[in-house]
C-alpha cells in the first residue's frame, strides 16, 4: 500500500475537551457533546508502529519540490501525508507556503542571542500565514458543496478567504468590526469579490455573529475554529524543520491573537516527533500585545485553568483579539513543550519592527511581538545567548503601511500615554526629508548620514 492510500482514511475528529470522536464536524465546528472545540488525529500514528518511515517521507517531500505538479508545488499540499483526505479535484492552491526562512544578525544583537532566524509567513501569496490554513479549508468546504464561505476578520483571514474562494468559485463573506482595522488588507478582500460587512462591534462581536448566521444559512464556516484550518497552518512547522535539515531549534516565537496558529505550529511539532520526524521539540513561546493579553492573564493569573475575555486595544490590528477561540488548544502545546507566554507594550512592539525592518525584512506590527518578546524572554534568562531561536512572521510589511509610516514620521504615538516612552525609538525613525531641487543640499545630507551611521 502507498503512504498517500495508507493515510487517507486515518483522519478523524476530536474533541478536545470530552474526547468524542463524531464521524463529522456540525456548521459552528463544535463538539455536539459539550460544546468545545474539535480536531483532527490519526489513529494510526502510534510511537510503536509508524505508518511510513521517516527518511522515506524526507526523500519524497524534498523530491516534490522539483515537481510540475499543482499539489506538488504548495507548500502545503506537498505534506499531505500528514493531512486530512481531500480528493485532489477539490484542491485549491495558489502555491502557497514555500515561504523563506532569514537570518537576523541586527535582531539577534538587539535580542542578546547568536543564532536567530525569521520564517516569514508573509510571504504568501495574500501576504499572509492565513494562506496555509485556507487553501485546505477552503478545498474542505469546496469538497463539503459549499456555494459561500464566511469568516469573523481583523484583516488578513478576510483576504485569504476571498482569495481562495474566489479561486474556488464560491462566493465570500466577510464579517469585520467596524474601524481599527488595516485597509490594506480589507482592500485585499474588495477586490478578490468578498460581500464585505463592517459591523458595529469588535473581533469578538463579528465571531458571535457568525457562529449564528452558520447555524441558520448553508455557510461554510472558515475562521480557525475550522480544524481543517490547523492542519494547513500546520504546514508551516513541517517546512521549518525541513528548512533546517530537521534539527530542531531550542526555540520557536509566535504572536499570539485567536491563537490558532500558535496551536497548529505546537500541533505539527507534536506529531512530527511522535512519528520520529524529529527527536526533539523546540520550546514554543506566544507572545501577545499589552492591551490584548487575554491568554497571558490567563496563564500567569489562573494557571490557564480559565480564560476571562476583554475589550482588546492595540494597533498590532491582527492580534487585537479579546476571547480566542482557541486557547485550550494553545495552552496544550505551551505546556507540551514547555514554552512560555510573555506580553509586550506598543512602543515595544515598534521598536521591534523597526528593528526587524533595519535586517532588510519587513513585516506587519502583529509579527514584531515575537521579537519584542523574545527580548524579554532573553532578560529573564529563559533563552540562553547560545540556543538557537526562530521567530514566526505572520504578515508582511504593506499589509499595515500606515502604521510604518506614522512611526517613521515620529506621530504613531503622538497624543497618547506612549508619547514619552515612544522618544527612546527616535534613533530607528527614516523620516523622508524635504530638501531643495539641489545638488548640493543632497549630498551635504548624505554627508551629514554618513558621519552618523
Amino acid at each position: 500500500m502507498s503512504i498517500a492510500q495508507n493515510t487517507e482514511t486515518t483522519a478523524k475528529l476530536r474533541c478536545i475537551a470530552c474526547g468524542a470522536t463524531p464521524d463529522s464536524a456540525g456548521q459552528d465546528f463544535r463538539c455536539a457533546a459539550c460544546g468545545d472545540l474539535l480536531e483532527f488525529f490519526f489513529p494510526g500514528w502510534t510511537p510503536d508502529s509508524p505508518v511510513f518511515e521517516p527518511a522515506a517521507l524526507k526523500a519524497l517531500w524534498l523530491k516534490r519540490r522539483t515537481s510540475r505538479d499543482d499539489l506538488d508545488q504548495s507548500g502545503v499540499w506537498r505534506f499531505r501525508e500528514l493531512l486530512p483526505h481531500i480528493p485532489e479535484e477539490h484542491a485549491i492552491t495558489l502555491r502557497e507556503g514555500n515561504t523563506p526562512l532569514y537570518r537576523l544578525p541586527r535582531c539577534a544583537r538587539a535580542a542578546g542571542v547568536e543564532n536567530l532566524h525569521a520564517k516569514h509567513q508573509g510571504m504568501n501569496p495574500t501576504a499572509s500565514f492565513k494562506d496555509t490554513g485556507m487553501t485546505f479549508a477552503a478545498s474542505s468546504a469546496h469538497q463539503g458543496g459549499f456555494g459561500w464561505v464566511a469568516c469573523a476578520s481583523t484583516g488578513n483571514t478576510s483576504a485569504s478567504m476571498a482569495a481562495y474562494a474566489a479561486r474556488g468559485n464560491m462566493h465570500s463573506l466577510v464579517l469585520i468590526p467596524e474601524g481599527k482595522i488595516s485597509w490594506g488588507k480589507l482592500s485585499q478582500a474588495l477586490d478578490y469579490g468578498a460581500l464585505t460587512c463592517q459591523l458595529r462591534t469588535d473581533f469578538d462581536g463579528c465571531v458571535r455573529i457568525l457562529n449564528d448566521l452558520v447555524r441558520q444559512k448553508p455557510v461554510c464556516l472558515l475562521n480557525s475554529v475550522n480544524p481543517y484550518r490547523i492542519e494547513g497552518q500546520k504546514t508551516a512547522a513541517i517546512e521549518l524543520l525541513e528548512q533546517l535539515a530537521w534539527e530542531p531549534p531550542d526555540h520557536i516565537v509566535v504572536p499570539g491573537g485567536n491563537l490558532g496558529n500558535s496551536s497548529a505550529i505546537g500541533k505539527a511539532l507534536l506529531e512530527m516527533r511522535e512519528l520520529k520526524l524529529i527527536s526533539r521539540l523546540p520550546k514554543l513561546s506566544i507572545i501577545q500585545a499589552q492591551g490584548a493579553n487575554p491568554f497571558y492573564r490567563s496563564v500567569r493569573e489562573f494557571g490557564g485553568k480559565t480564560l476571562e475575555p476583554m475589550t482588546a486595544d492595540t494597533l498590532a490590528t491582527a492580534i487585537r483579539i479579546g476571547s480566542p477561540a482557541s486557547w485550550k488548544k494553545a495552552l496544550r502545546v505551551l505546556q507540551a513543550t514547555g514554552g512560555e507566554v510573555e506580553q509586550v507594550t506598543e512602543v515595544e512592539i515598534a521598536v521591534a519592527k523597526a528593528e526587524i525592518g533595519a535586517d532588510g525584512i519587513g513585516c506587519e506590527p502583529a509579527s514584531a511581538v515575537t521579537l519584542a518578546g523574545l527580548k524579554k524572554l532573553r532578560r529573564r534568562g529563559f533563552v540562553k545567548p547560545g540556543e538557537a531561536v526562530v521567530l514566526i512572521l505572520t504578515g508582511h510589511l504593506l499589509k499595515d503601511p500606515d502604521f510604518t509610516i506614522k512611526f517613521h514620521r515620529g506621530d504613531l504615538f503622538a497624543g497618547t500615554p506612549d508619547e514619552t516612552e515612544a522618544a527612546q525609538a527616535k534613533h530607528l525613525q527614516r523620516a523622508p526629508l524635504v530638501l531643495d531641487a539641489d545638488l548640493g543640499a543632497v549630498i551635504a545630507t548624505l554627508d551629514a548620514a554618513e558621519r552618523n551611521s
